[in-house]
């Protein structure tokens, strides 16, 4: 399943909301999308994920125009005031909650076989605004595969949480390596360092490489490196996490 931002933007130059960006992902290759302001990573990620039509550009799923598709294919992570938990709510909060959205049992019992299943039991206490950037990503990472036809992830500004770059890509890189198709919204910061990252992988690797409208942007996609050891998956049966806030 590929996902391709061709030339998709929202509002016109100078100053658009959304200035033009093209990038493209698929299995094993995720595709990075730079963009800049408080804005923008928000509409980037919900026009990715197939919940905002662009003003200019196309989204297309496996070379087709089908937001709906997307929509059903993807889960929006992380994504601010769309599809972020509470920063006060604990590992173990957030894993109840989601159970018991997802019409699960959110047992004690259950949560803590998520939590085993995860690797996670000893953050199950913590906050999630203090456990590390790449402790947060792997979480609601896992947990939104786990939703029903869910096979692509939108995953939005994880540098806003702090911690080193190589950590919680290495956890998205792995995640594309098990053939999910993984987009990132990151600043151009974070993405300059991605592309360090990139630069460094073994020529053996495939890595691709798209840009973006504006010379300081960049669109990338990878899944080659290794990563950041992974913790065991959760089944199905153990939970499911819906990532996006209710309409």
């Amino acid at each position: 399943m590929t996902l391709e931002l061709d030339h998709v933007g929202i509002g016109e130059e100078p100053g658009a909301a959304l200035p033009v960006v093209s990038a493209v992902a698929a299995p094993g290759h995720p595709g990075v999308v730079a963009v800049e302001t408080e804005q923008a990573p928000v509409l980037a990620s919900l026009v990715a994920g197939g919940r905002m039509q662009p003003d200019t550009g196309r989204l297309l799923l496996d070379g087709h125009e089908d937001a709906a598709a997307v929509r059903r294919a993807f889960a929006l992570v992380d994504t601010p005031g769309v599809a972020e938990p509470f920063p006060v709510m604990t590992v173990k909060q957030i894993v109840r909650e989601e159970l018991a959205f997802a019409a699960q049992r959110p047992s004690r019992d259950h949560v803590d076989t998520v939590l085993e299943e995860l690797g996670l039991r000893h953050y199950a206490d913590t906050p999630v605004q203090r456990v590390p950037t790449a402790v947060r990503v792997r979480l609601l990472v896992e947990l939104a595969l786990l939703r029903d036809g869910v096979t692509g992830l939108v995953v939005t500004a994880p540098e806003r949480h702090g911690g080193a770059v190589e950590e919680w890509f290495a956890v998205l890189r792995d995640v594309a390596r098990r053939g999910v198709t993984v987009v990132l919204v990151t600043s151009k910061a974070a993405a300059a360092t991605v592309e360090t990252l990139l630069d460094t992988v073994d020529t053996t690797g495939t890595i691709q490489t798209t840009e973006t409208e504006g010379p300081d942007d960049a669109a990338l996609s990878d899944g080659t490196e290794p990563g950041l050891p992974s913790g065991p998956s959760v089944t199905a049966e153990s939970a499911t996490v819906p990532t996006e806030a209710t309409p």
